[in-house]
Protein backbone atom coordinates (compact mmCIF):
# COMPACT_ATOMS: atom_id res chain seq x y z
CA UNK A 1 0.00 0.00 0.00
CA UNK A 2 1.27 3.45 -0.81
CA UNK A 3 1.66 6.04 1.92
CA UNK A 4 -0.89 8.18 0.11
CA UNK A 5 -3.57 5.46 0.14
CA UNK A 6 -3.12 5.10 3.89
CA UNK A 7 -2.85 8.81 4.66
CA UNK A 8 -4.47 9.83 7.91
CA UNK A 9 -4.85 6.30 9.29
CA UNK A 10 -3.45 5.71 12.78
CA UNK A 11 -2.09 2.28 13.77
CA UNK A 12 -4.13 0.71 16.55
CA UNK A 13 -3.40 -2.27 18.79
CA UNK A 14 -5.69 -2.66 21.76
CA UNK A 15 -7.51 -5.44 23.60
CA UNK A 16 -6.51 -8.06 21.07
CA UNK A 17 -7.48 -5.87 18.11
CA UNK A 18 -4.86 -4.84 15.54
CA UNK A 19 -5.36 -2.51 12.62
CA UNK A 20 -5.67 1.11 11.50
CA UNK A 21 -8.13 3.76 12.63
CA UNK A 22 -9.47 6.43 10.26
CA UNK A 23 -11.00 9.32 12.22
CA UNK A 24 -13.00 12.04 10.42
CA UNK A 25 -12.12 15.69 11.03
CA UNK A 26 -15.57 16.52 12.31
CA UNK A 27 -15.44 13.99 15.13
CA UNK A 28 -16.89 10.51 15.53
CA UNK A 29 -20.43 9.83 14.43
CA UNK A 30 -21.15 6.56 12.71
CA UNK A 31 -18.59 3.78 12.65
CA UNK A 32 -17.41 0.96 10.40
CA UNK A 33 -15.34 -2.13 11.23
CA UNK A 34 -13.78 -3.40 8.02
CA UNK A 35 -11.74 -6.58 7.55
CA UNK A 36 -9.98 -8.62 4.90
CA UNK A 37 -10.29 -11.87 2.98
CA UNK A 38 -8.62 -15.24 3.48
CA UNK A 39 -5.48 -14.34 1.55
CA UNK A 40 -4.95 -10.77 2.69
CA UNK A 41 -4.74 -8.46 5.67
CA UNK A 42 -6.00 -5.07 6.74
CA UNK A 43 -3.40 -3.20 4.66
CA UNK A 44 -5.35 -4.16 1.51
CA UNK A 45 -5.55 -1.19 -0.91
CA UNK A 46 -9.22 -2.06 -1.46
CA UNK A 47 -10.01 -1.69 2.24
CA UNK A 48 -7.90 1.47 2.51
CA UNK A 49 -9.72 3.08 -0.42
CA UNK A 50 -13.13 2.31 1.07
CA UNK A 51 -12.03 3.40 4.54
CA UNK A 52 -10.74 6.73 3.23
CA UNK A 53 -13.95 7.37 1.29
CA UNK A 54 -16.13 6.58 4.29
CA UNK A 55 -13.94 8.66 6.59
CA UNK A 56 -14.35 11.63 4.25
CA UNK A 57 -18.11 11.13 4.61
CA UNK A 58 -17.93 11.27 8.42
CA UNK A 59 -17.45 7.62 9.37
CA UNK A 60 -14.85 6.50 11.90
CA UNK A 61 -13.40 3.37 10.29
CA UNK A 62 -11.39 0.61 11.94
CA UNK A 63 -9.58 -1.65 9.47
CA UNK A 64 -8.52 -4.72 11.40
CA UNK A 65 -6.69 -8.01 11.03
CA UNK A 66 -8.70 -11.09 11.92
CA UNK A 67 -7.21 -13.33 14.65
CA UNK A 68 -5.94 -15.89 12.13
CA UNK A 69 -3.92 -13.18 10.41
CA UNK A 70 -2.60 -11.85 13.70
CA UNK A 71 -1.39 -15.38 14.40
CA UNK A 72 0.60 -15.72 11.17
CA UNK A 73 1.41 -13.30 8.33
CA UNK A 74 0.43 -15.63 5.47
CA UNK A 75 -1.75 -18.65 4.85
CA UNK A 76 -5.49 -19.28 4.85
CA UNK A 77 -7.78 -19.41 7.90
CA UNK A 78 -8.73 -22.70 9.51
CA UNK A 79 -12.45 -23.53 9.20
CA UNK A 80 -12.26 -25.10 12.65
CA UNK A 81 -11.25 -21.72 14.12
CA UNK A 82 -13.70 -19.46 12.30
CA UNK A 83 -15.60 -18.79 15.55
CA UNK A 84 -12.44 -17.16 16.88
CA UNK A 85 -12.37 -14.84 13.87
CA UNK A 86 -15.97 -13.84 14.57
CA UNK A 87 -14.99 -13.17 18.18
CA UNK A 88 -12.22 -10.95 16.83
CA UNK A 89 -14.76 -8.91 14.89
CA UNK A 90 -16.89 -8.55 17.99
CA UNK A 91 -13.82 -7.32 19.89
CA UNK A 92 -13.13 -4.78 17.14
CA UNK A 93 -16.68 -3.45 17.45
CA UNK A 94 -16.16 -3.12 21.20
CA UNK A 95 -12.94 -1.14 20.68
CA UNK A 96 -14.53 1.12 18.08
CA UNK A 97 -17.53 1.67 20.37
CA UNK A 98 -15.15 3.42 22.79
CA UNK A 99 -14.95 6.37 20.39
CA UNK A 100 -18.08 6.05 18.23
CA UNK A 101 -21.42 7.04 19.77
CA UNK A 102 -23.51 6.29 16.68
CA UNK A 103 -24.41 3.21 14.67
CA UNK A 104 -21.68 0.76 13.67
CA UNK A 105 -21.64 -1.14 10.39
CA UNK A 106 -19.64 -4.36 10.04
CA UNK A 107 -17.95 -5.13 6.76
CA UNK A 108 -15.43 -7.35 5.09
CA UNK A 109 -14.00 -8.71 1.87
CA UNK A 110 -14.74 -12.34 0.94
CA UNK A 111 -13.98 -14.53 4.00
CA UNK A 112 -14.04 -11.49 6.26
CA UNK A 113 -17.47 -10.52 4.95
CA UNK A 114 -18.77 -14.03 5.40
CA UNK A 115 -17.64 -14.08 9.04
CA UNK A 116 -19.17 -10.63 9.53
CA UNK A 117 -22.51 -11.84 8.19
CA UNK A 118 -22.37 -15.00 10.30
CA UNK A 119 -21.69 -12.94 13.43
CA UNK A 120 -24.65 -10.69 12.64
CA UNK A 121 -26.86 -13.73 12.11
CA UNK A 122 -25.77 -15.12 15.47
CA UNK A 123 -26.06 -11.78 17.30
CA UNK A 124 -28.52 -9.46 15.50
CA UNK A 125 -27.77 -6.52 17.82
CA UNK A 126 -24.00 -6.54 17.30
CA UNK A 127 -24.15 -4.07 14.38
CA UNK A 128 -26.68 -1.93 12.54
CA UNK A 129 -25.63 -2.81 9.01
CA UNK A 130 -23.40 -4.96 6.79
CA UNK A 131 -21.00 -4.21 3.92
CA UNK A 132 -20.09 -7.41 2.06
CA UNK A 133 -17.40 -7.12 -0.61
CA UNK A 134 -17.21 -10.12 -2.98
CA UNK A 135 -19.28 -12.37 -0.74
CA UNK A 136 -17.99 -15.95 -1.38
CA UNK A 137 -21.33 -17.50 -2.24
CA UNK A 138 -19.76 -20.83 -3.18
CA UNK A 139 -16.29 -22.22 -4.02
CA UNK A 140 -15.30 -21.63 -7.66
CA UNK A 141 -16.75 -24.34 -9.89
CA UNK A 142 -18.93 -25.75 -7.11
CA UNK A 143 -22.22 -23.85 -7.28
CA UNK A 144 -24.05 -26.49 -5.25
CA UNK A 145 -21.92 -25.78 -2.16
CA UNK A 146 -23.78 -22.62 -1.20
CA UNK A 147 -22.84 -20.60 1.88
CA UNK A 148 -26.30 -19.22 2.45
CA UNK A 149 -27.61 -21.15 5.46
CA UNK A 150 -27.43 -18.14 7.79
CA UNK A 151 -28.68 -15.41 5.44
CA UNK A 152 -32.33 -15.81 6.42
CA UNK A 153 -31.35 -14.83 9.98
CA UNK A 154 -29.97 -11.41 9.05
CA UNK A 155 -32.03 -8.57 10.49
CA UNK A 156 -30.02 -5.51 9.44
CA UNK A 157 -29.59 -3.75 6.07
CA UNK A 158 -26.86 -5.29 3.92
CA UNK A 159 -24.93 -3.78 1.02
CA UNK A 160 -23.26 -6.27 -1.33
CA UNK A 161 -20.52 -5.18 -3.76
CA UNK A 162 -19.80 -7.83 -6.37
CA UNK A 163 -17.89 -8.18 -9.64
CA UNK A 164 -19.61 -9.55 -12.72
CA UNK A 165 -16.66 -11.93 -13.31
CA UNK A 166 -16.44 -13.28 -9.75
CA UNK A 167 -16.08 -17.10 -9.83
CA UNK A 168 -17.36 -17.32 -6.26
CA UNK A 169 -20.85 -16.32 -7.41
CA UNK A 170 -22.52 -14.91 -10.50
CA UNK A 171 -24.78 -11.88 -10.33
CA UNK A 172 -27.96 -14.00 -10.83
CA UNK A 173 -26.77 -16.32 -8.05
CA UNK A 174 -26.15 -13.35 -5.79
CA UNK A 175 -29.62 -11.97 -6.53
CA UNK A 176 -31.16 -15.29 -5.50
CA UNK A 177 -29.14 -15.27 -2.28
CA UNK A 178 -30.16 -11.71 -1.42
CA UNK A 179 -33.80 -12.70 -1.79
CA UNK A 180 -33.30 -14.95 1.25
CA UNK A 181 -32.54 -11.97 3.51
CA UNK A 182 -35.62 -10.51 5.22
CA UNK A 183 -33.92 -7.15 5.85
CA UNK A 184 -33.32 -4.48 3.17
CA UNK A 185 -30.49 -5.33 0.75
CA UNK A 186 -28.72 -3.65 -2.13
CA UNK A 187 -26.36 -5.10 -4.74
CA UNK A 188 -23.75 -2.87 -6.39
CA UNK A 189 -22.16 -4.60 -9.37
CA UNK A 190 -18.73 -3.87 -10.84
CA UNK A 191 -18.57 -4.70 -14.54
CA UNK A 192 -15.65 -6.97 -15.42
CA UNK A 193 -14.34 -7.28 -11.86
CA UNK A 194 -13.29 -10.59 -10.39
CA UNK A 195 -13.16 -11.66 -6.76
CA UNK A 196 -10.41 -9.17 -5.87
CA UNK A 197 -12.43 -6.25 -7.36
CA UNK A 198 -9.26 -4.94 -9.00
CA UNK A 199 -10.71 -4.68 -12.49
CA UNK A 200 -13.61 -2.44 -13.38
CA UNK A 201 -14.60 0.77 -11.65
CA UNK A 202 -15.05 0.59 -7.90
CA UNK A 203 -17.97 2.90 -7.18
CA UNK A 204 -16.80 4.48 -3.92
CA UNK A 205 -19.43 7.20 -4.22
CA UNK A 206 -22.15 4.57 -4.53
CA UNK A 207 -20.86 2.66 -1.53
CA UNK A 208 -20.77 5.79 0.62
CA UNK A 209 -24.22 6.88 -0.55
CA UNK A 210 -25.70 3.47 0.24
CA UNK A 211 -24.19 3.42 3.74
CA UNK A 212 -24.63 7.06 4.73
CA UNK A 213 -27.67 8.03 6.83
CA UNK A 214 -30.60 9.48 4.90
Amino acid sequence: MSAQSDAGAVPLEREGVRGFLHAPKGGAGRGMVLTHGAGGNCTSPLLAAIANALCSAGFTVLRCDLPFRQERPTGPPSPAKSARDRAGLKAAIKVLRQTVPGDITLGGHSYGGRQASMLCAEEPDVARGLLLLSYPLHPPGRPNQLRTEHLAKLRMPALFVHGTADPFGSIPEMEQALAMIPAPTKLLTIEGAGHDLKRGRLDLTGIVAALAPH
